[in-house]
Parts: structure tokens; C-alpha cells; sequence
């Protein structure tokens, strides 16, 4: 099969990276791409968005299946569109990807629904947030309602820094039109857990648990990030506790989504919080975790292609998905200066020294035939090993040969796991 990887990121390198062990993947291009997936796939400098060239490029090609990475494009109808030239293609179409385009829809549906998540309460007017925020409780959420890459979410430890992510979402519009209504959500404490799905419908074939981190510094502080580091599986978290979240967070949300007419098709990404009372949704993505697909698909078994496939044909639920009883940790190295400012065009030297772990880029590219920084997330360097510890230890010893100026990372990642 000819495939395309709509994406440029660590999701899409990975995505890549697993296709191409599939026997019936015969060519992969990718628009964009990034540096390290030019060594994969055939990079073709079309932007995730221009929904018309990318149809064109792939009626010309004759691409068999066309593969959505990231949420923007998913989210404004690349699915749609593509199916309506005739193209054959994996991702949930709009009207499903809402559920992650929209946080006031989800946590709308999740209350009609009674599925677990924090109390909360939805605004379009600033002077009524603002007035609603002032009588609740500290720490509090403040949740843009669109996409934002992975940065719309502010947990305010103070009230002042709570009015402060209001007014920089709502009338700033620092995120653009995505701040035009916010969600003002409780605070919930615990653990946070990510569980990827494959869902065609109502058919739900969980992935292994991970767990991300996503403030920029050790010990969870700093600004939050779209994600520094993320491990898998959950050895310190309880099957029945995993079990539980998918009984009745999981499932119900892909049944709800069916009776609301808006079948889902594609990975369905639930963030959640193991709370006192048991698990409880914080958000749904409709794609691939950044970098969740890092440390979960070089665990996968199964052929990717075949998960792809009969999910596309309504067979997912006669597939049986195995995984690797091997842990991953995968540590995300950023450029100086990132969430906010930062350089790029920086050269990165030692990937031809790493020989225990994978590499997969984010933020790089080719510039006069060395490999060059071009985004705040550069590179995740995933490792595997027999327990976390030994996963954890690889990550970083490979890491530590990697050089690029400014770069940082945390050096705490999956050490919750090691309690």
C-alpha cells in the first residue's frame, strides 16, 4: 500500500515508524514531515491544512490510505474533505473530532451523559466568568475552549494568577478565537493517567495506559507544555483502577458519541485523574497523544496497518492487539526557551551515537544537509527495557549523547513510577 502521514511532529515520526514494519506498506509519504521522518518516508512540503493540495497530491500519487496526525486539521474537516474526493482515510471525521475541538461540547456530554469528570460551568462573557470565578474554590482550572496547541489550560494556584489566564484567554485572545468561551473547572487532585484507544464506533480497544508530563520544569512546575516526557505502562497504578476508567469513561463516551450521531473513528485520547472517588475525565483528544504515541506504539505487536484497516471496515472488534510486556520511557529534549520563545535553526549533533533507544523528531530539519533545530519540542528519545527503571536509565544515558545549544529537559520523567 502507498500511504500518507499527514504531520510533522514526534506523533507523526511514530506513526511512521510502526507502518513502515508492516509488510503491506510499500511506499509512505509525509506533509509535511520534519527532519528525522525525511529518513522514513518521502517528505512533501505541503502543509497540514492546505486540505486541496493534499487531495490532489494524493489522487496523483494513487494513495491507498491517507492518515491524520494532528488535532487542527482533523478538527476543521480534513476528514471530510478528503473522503469526499474519493480518498480513503483514518481519523474522526468533524463532527467527532469536536470532542476535542470543543471542550464546552465534551463537558456538556460527559454531564448528559453522567460520565465522571470535575464540576465545572462554561462562559462566552467575560464579565460573567470573571464574576463566577471570584466565588470558587483555590486551585481552580481555566480551560480555552478550542485547541490550543496542548497549551489552553491554566491550573491557577491564586486567585490573581486565575483572573490573569481569564482576561489573557478572553479578551487578550492569546489563543486566538479559541478563548471566545472558556470552561471554569474544579480542581481535582491525584494522578494523572492517559489511555489511548482504538474506537471505530462503539468498539473500544484500549491501548496501555501512560502517563505524560506536562508543566516544563522537574516537579511538575513551570507552564504547561505539550508534553515533556511520558511513560508506559502504569506498573504503580492498579489493572482494576485502568479497568474502571474504561468501563465507565471510555466505552459510555464512545456510545454517547454514536447516540449523538457523531460515530467515532479513529484513536480516542482520554486524559483522566485517578481522584479519591475514583477515575474522572479531564479532557478527550481525538488523535494520537504527543508524545504518548512514543512510548505506546514501539510496545505495539500488532501490525498497525491491520488495527487501521478493520477499524476503517467496522472489523476492529474481531481483532485481537497485542503488546509487549516491555516498558517505555520516552524524555522530550526542548529548545531554550521553550513553551514561550526560542531559537531554531540549531545545530544538533550526536544522534549517530545513540544505540539503545529510538529517536523520534519533533521540531527539526535539513538545512544545507545537517539537522538542524525548527521547533520547541526537538527530539523524544524513547527506550525499552524489562521494568521502568531500566527503560527510564537507557533514556537518559542515550540522551545525554544528544547536543544541541539551549537544550533542556526534565530529568524527572517516569519517576513517580519508581515509588
Amino acid at each position: 500500500m502507498r500511504i500518507l502521514v499527514v504531520g510533522r511532529g514526534g506523533r507523526e515520526h511514530a506513526i511512521i515508524w510502526a507502518l513502515k514494519k508492516s509488510p503491506q506498506v510499500k511506499h509512505i509519504f509525509c506533509a509535511p514531515g520534519n527532519g528525522g521522518i525525511a529518513e522514513l518516508a518521502e517528505c512533501v512540503p505541503i502543509e497540514e491544512k492546505q486540505f486541496d493540495e493534499i487531495a490532489d497530491f494524493a489522487k496523483k500519487q494513487a494513495v491507498d490510505l491517507v492518515v491524520i496526525g494532528p488535532d487542527d486539521p482533523l478538527s476543521e474537516g480534513i476528514v471530510d474533505h478528503l473522503e469526499a474526493q474519493g480518498l480513503k482515510v483514518y481519523g474522526p471525521r468533524a463532527n467527532a473530532a469536536i470532542i476535542e475541538g470543543s471542550k464546552v461540547f465534551t463537558k456538556n456530554l460527559l454531564k448528559k451523559y453522567n460520565i465522571p469528570t470535575a464540576a465545572y460551568e462554561s462562559f462566552e462573557n467575560y464579565e460573567e466568568a470573571s464574576a463566577y470565578l471570584r466565588k470558587q474554590q483555590i486551585p481552580i482550572v481555566i480551560k480555552a475552549d478550542g485547541l490550543a496547541a496542548g497549551k489552553g489550560v491554566v491550573v491557577a494556584q491564586s486567585l490573581e494568577e486565575a483572573e490573569n489566564a481569564l482576561r489573557e484567554i478572553m479578551v487578550d485572545k492569546v489563543f486566538g478565537e479559541s478563548g471566545n468561551k472558556v470552561v471554569i473547572e474544579e480542581f481535582l487532585t491525584g494522578q494523572e493517567m492517559s489511555i489511548l484507544s482504538f474506537v471505530d464506533g462503539e468498539t473500544v480497544k484500549p491501548m496501555p495506559a501512560a502517563q505524560d508530563h506536562k508543566q516544563v520544569f522537574d516537579g511538575d512546575k513551570g507552564p504547561n507544555t505539550g508534553g515533556m516526557g511520558t511513560y508506559s505502562p502504569l506498573s504503580h497504578i492498579p489493572q482494576s483502577i485502568i479497568d474502571e476508567a474504561i468501563e465507565t469513561i471510555i466505552k459510555p463516551t464512545a456510545a454517547a458519541m454514536v447516540n449523538e450521531g457523531r460515530p467515532f473513528r479513529g484513536v480516542l485520547f482520554a486524559g483522566l485523574m485517578i481522584t479519591p472517588q475514583g477515575p474522572k475525565t479531564i479532557e478527550f483528544n481525538a488523535r494520537f497523544g504527543d508524545p504518548e504515541a512514543q512510548v505506546v506504539l514501539p510496545r505495539l505487536e500488532t501490525d498497525l496497518l491491520d488495527i487501521i484497516l478493520a477499524a476503517m471496515d467496522g472489523r476492529l472488534s474481531e481483532l485481537d492487539i497485542r503488546w509487549s510486556d516491555q516498558a517505555a520511557v520516552c524524555v522530550v529534549a526542548a529548545s531554550g526557551g521553550y513553551p514561550a520563545s526560542y531559537p531554531k535553526g540549531l545545530p544538533i549533533s550526536g544522534l549517530d551515537q545513540v544505540r539503545e533507544a529510538l529517536v523520534f523528531h519533533a521540531g527539526t530539519a535539513k538545512k544545507d544537509g545537517s539537522l538542524v533545530t525548527n521547533g520547541g519540542r526537538v527530539l523524544g528519545v524513547t527506550a525499552l527495557g524489562a521494568s521502568i527503571k531500566e527503560a527510564r536509565e537507557k533514556a537518559y544515558a542515550e540522551l545525554d549523547r544528544i547536543r544541541f545549544d539551549g537544550m533542556h529537559y526534565r530529568t524527572d520523567i517516569a519517576k513517580k513510577a519508581l515509588v
